[in-house]
């Protein structure tokens, strides 16, 4: 389950941690438990989920982090059925392949009200266990989908949901974007930004001003910043 070719086979990831097992636990995906103590489990009480005392050294070696905690969990991946007349607020992300930024903009959009998250086929899997770690909970709670943006953003349109890119190259100032009741914000790769194909398909295009001696922004600050500005119109 370390590997995404297994995890998309078995439908199940890892996660590790007190505070990630008891998300899971509470949204209904945990379905085992690998513990040292028996206290680490006094919380979960469903017969349905598979309890496995391991010895720490079994933690440590399945673990990738340094400092292990005394439990682990096996989680099930279910699937997203899309019905965009429900959602208001997504947030798109083309090519973003950094673990940590991808889960990190997961957390922050749980935060400012984002409904649905749309992946495309070449973002890295949320279920990496730095991207896991990152969500700090919140992948048990949005919808997340993987999905060809060229196809889907033409669908994102007919369901009247205004695209918003973001590019260095703009002339358009985030601040100067008034109220939009529903609409889908677009980040790119870290390195080479929203693909032109992708930008060629947005309502409009946006920029973040900052100091002129910054080239620019990490792209989960950029995305926490728009997020937030759109959502508090």
């Amino acid at each position: 389950l370390k590997e995404k070719k297994y995890r998309n086979l078995n439908k199940r990831f890892i996660i590790e941690g007190f505070h990630l097992v008891k998300e899971a636990y509470l949204k209904g995906v945990l379905k085992e438990v690998l513990f040292v103590y028996e206290n680490d489990i006094k919380d979960i009480n469903n017969s349905n989920i598979n309890l496995i005392k391991v010895s720490i050294d079994v933690i440590n070696k399945l673990s990738e982090t340094t400092n292990p905690q005394s439990i682990m969990g096996i989680c099930e991946i279910k699937d997203v059925s899309i019905d965009y007349q429900k959602y208001n607020k997504l947030l798109i992300l083309d090519g973003v392949n950094n673990p940590g930024n991808l889960g990190t903009l997961i957390r922050t959009a749980l935060g400012f009200n984002i409904d649905l998250i749309v992946c495309s086929l070449d973002t890295v899997d949320i279920y990496n266990s730095k991207s896991i770690r990152a969500t700090q909970g919140a992948l048990f709670t949005l919808p997340i989908v993987y999905r060809d943006l060229n196809n889907e953003l033409d669908i994102i349109k007919k369901n009247n949901i205004k695209i918003v890119g973001s590019s260095l190259e703009s002339k358009t100032s985030l601040s100067e974007i008034k109220k939009i009741d529903r609409y889908a914000i677009v980040l790119g790769n870290e390195a080479k930004g929203v693909k032109e194909s992708t930008l060629e398909k947005t309502d409009i295009n946006i920029i973040i001003n900052t100091n002129s001696k910054l080239e620019s922004l990490n792209v989960s600050v950029a995305g926490a910043i728009i997020m937030y500005e759109l959502d508090k119109k």
